[in-house]
């Protein structure tokens, strides 16, 4: 497979054209608002889970009647469903620009991925994470005892990002070792030097693995253009659903490991021995560690989405995601009262990603009046990123004790913040909405009266 010019940490052309946004489900759909009537639902939590597209929706729909078990059943829709579950690792494999040896596991998520390759590394191997990562990549090396994680602090500036990773790989004493990093922050879409970073890993012996979670939605990811070892992504993220995601890259780890899950499909041959146990012989296919019956239909989905997102041109999309990003970080420019989280600076590229405090309001207040009085759905909290968070806001006043206030540690303060994501399938409307209905809120202050509610914010209809 022919390898493609890596984007993870280059911005579009300016000549490049933007397209329109591509259908998702749910773009239809009229929510009821606390002050009367009802408005169409903007979805800005992509970062969460992004609507599908209804390209894969329909292919899905397609597919459904024909569904079936997957390999080794003789049956024509056994037949079918598996050359539909091995075409669809082709696909994602062509999407991320594997190489021609790499494997394509597929999984339930990112979690799931990168809890694998944490199974899989070698014993005594030492692994290498910013603190700035989302706790998918960030917790799953401590399940392992014979493994030492290095928590990295979090850099101010790219070019900080890979001196500090040289450093410390420069004092490692040698043996296995593997850099774990994203390849755009959840918290602040802020794109990383991937491919700097892999050099550097590289360069002192170490493997790397991308978490492209956020990045594989807005970004082309090249395996080999980049240079990494392996990528991590979900399908939710992707504009797929149900639930399955990929670690694709180096076999040799996989292939020497133990199957991350026993059972069916992972095993070439099992008999008995005469003293009473079983000799496994497993496979050294992806299979060794997709036992048990695949999730078929998310699997699909998720080759759907690569093949609509490859055909809809990922320059127009990022062209179009830009012009997005602009109006947003404009409109809350314009708001005093507003800070947008950032460990790079204002100037950093991005994704569809921003996260930001406002003066004055507990966070998961606002997002609750923006749902409740604008129909426009964002996310408050500290994104499964909290040493990020933490660190960002760690100059923020204490936030006020108000409505949703997180609960706190004793001797701690109350922290959390606002995230407003977009990306594919979203519309001028639903941005020039949320801008509006953030500065309207601030000017105005709710319309609406609010209470806790199993500790979260809500409108109180007494």
């Amino acid at each position: 497979m022919s390898a493609r010019p890596a984007a993870t940490t280059a911005t579009s052309s300016s000549s490049a054209t933007a397209c329109e946004p591509l259908p998702v489900l749910g773009d239809d759909v009229l929510v009821p608002l606390v002050t009367g009537g009802e408005v169409s639902y903007a979805a800005l939590d992509y970062a969460a889970s992004a609507p599908a597209l209804r390209r894969v929706w329909d292919d899905i729909a397609a597919y459904a009647p024909y569904y079936g078990s997957v390999h080794r059943g003789a049956g024509y829709l056994s037949q079918l469903s598996t050359d539909l579950f091995e075409n669809s690792r082709k696909d994602v494999a062509a999407f991320l620009g594997c190489r021609e040896d790499d494997q394509v596991v597929f999984t339930r998520s990112t979690t799931d991925s990168l809890n694998l390759l944490a199974a899989v590394a070698p014993l005594g191997t030492e692994v290498f994470v910013f603190e700035t990562e989302h706790h998918a990549s960030l917790l799953p090396w401590e399940q392992r005892e014979d493994i030492t994680v290095r928590y990295l602090s979090a850099p101010r500036s790219p070019r900080q990002a890979v001196q500090t990773l040289e450093k410390a790989l420069a004092g490692r004493a040698g043996g296995p070792a593997l850099v774990c990093v994203t390849g755009a922050s959840n918290v602040t879409g802020e794109l990383w030097p991937v491919r700097e970073l892999a050099e550097a890993a590289h360069a002192h012996g170490a493997r790397i693995v991308l978490d492209a979670a956020q990045l594989a939605p807005h970004h082309p990811v090249d395996i080999a253009g980049a240079d990494v070892d392996w990528v991590a992504f979900s399908g939710h993220k992707l504009y797929a659903p149900f639930g399955a995601g990929v670690l694709a890259g180096r076999a040799d780890w996989l292939r020497e490991a133990r199957p991350y899950l026993a059972g069916g499909g992972a095993s070439r041959k099992v008999t008995r021995r005469d003293d009473g146990g079983v000799d496994v012989e497993w496979h050294t296919t992806a299979a060794r560690h997709e036992a048990g019956s695949p999730n078929v239909i998310g699997v699909y989905a998720i080759a759907s989405a690569c093949k609509a997102l490859t055909e809809a041109g990922f320059e127009g999309l990022v062209a179009r995601e830009r012009q997005l990003i602009e109006k947003v970080r404009t409109g809350l420019a314009e708001v005093p009262e507003v800070r947008v989280l950032s460990l790079f600076g204002d100037d950093a590229p991005r994704v569809g990603v921003l996260s930001f405090v406002v003066e004055g309001w507990n966070s998961s207040h606002f997002a609750a009046a923006l749902s409740a009085e604008y129909g426009i759905g964002v996310r408050d909290g500290l994104f499964c990123a909290h040493p990020l968070v933490r660190t960002l806001l760690d100059s923020e006043p204490d936030e006020p004790g108000e409505c949703g206030a997180p609960e706190a540690a004793p001797g701690e303060r109350s922290l959390n913040a606002i995230r407003v994501s977009f990306g594919a399938g979203t519309p001028d409307e639903h941005v020039e909405r949320f801008v509006g209905a953030v500065k309207e809120l601030v000017r105005d202050g709710a319309r609406w009266n609010y209470r806790t509610e199993d500790g979260r914010c809500v409108p109180d209809r007494g």
